[in-house]
């Protein structure tokens, strides 16, 4: 990444999002935060400082669009960076359409909707794509099936976008770390009935460490897949 590159996060609010926004805007970046609402665009706006937010539910990715549209995302981006995820636990045979669609559009067809939306300024900039998967995004474990199969679904996204983008020069980065130490990982605890001891997972400096080297690698090479484990 050159002299002030231009990021849109996603999930920057907390965990491995709040850990990169810090670390890109500390080095001069221009970032763009995603909010869900107003509200917690002010909360972005207050914590951030420099940084600019723009108003979109994950949640709603069929709203996205218009959203975007009635606000003035940047002209050119040299990173959209999907951080952001939502987890809910459950076996197949208690999870219901609702948790299935909930878990699906936050973690996938929300994410394929902003890539769409902001391709033109990503290809203008040759720029990369990261998406902040999951060690679930490869192997699949009990109750965790409505999760992994969104982060599996995220996995086929990335590496048909790379096919398709590489000839524009854009880059296409995915990273799955195992359980790592965020307030997601508190929640997944509480539904697991465990308690949590933070020090026992990678932190999330770590990976956002891992995800800005994805960023920074020089334009003749591509980071396309990171597996990262908790260390010993």
């Amino acid at each position: 990444m050159g002299p002030m590159s231009i990021h849109l996060i996603t999930g920057a609010g907390s965990g491995i999002g709040a850990v990169v926004a810090q670390r890109l805007l500390e080095r001069g970046d221009e970032l763009w935060l995603l909010a869900r609402d107003a509200g917690r665009a002010k909360e972005l706006a207050g914590r951030f400082p420099g940084a600019r937010t723009l108003v979109g539910d994950l949640a709603e990715p069929e709203r996205l669009s218009w959203a975007l549209g009635h606000q003035s995302p940047p002209d050119r981006l040299d990173s959209l960076l999907h951080i952001a995820g939502v987890v809910d636990l459950g076996q197949v045979g208690e999870l219901t359409p609702k948790t299935w669609n909930r878990t699906l559009a936050a973690n996938l067809v929300a994410p394929a909707e902003l890539t769409r939306l902001v391709l033109p300024q990503l290809r203008l900039s040759r720029g990369h794509v990261v998406f902040v998967n999951s060690g679930a995004g490869l192997n699949a474990h009990a109750e965790w099936g409505a999760y992994a199969a969104s982060k599996h679904g995220l996995k086929a996204l990335a590496d048909s976008l790379r096919q398709e983008e590489h000839a524009n020069g854009v880059r296409v980065t995915s990273v799955y770390p195992g359980r790592t130490a965020t307030p997601m990982q508190a929640k997944v605890h509480q539904q697991e009935g465990k308690a949590y001891d933070p020090s026992r997972w990678i932190a999330p400096e770590s990976v956002a460490t891992a995800i800005l080297t994805a960023l920074d690698l020089p334009r003749d090479a591509e980071i396309n897949d990171l597996t990262i484990r908790p260390g010993a």
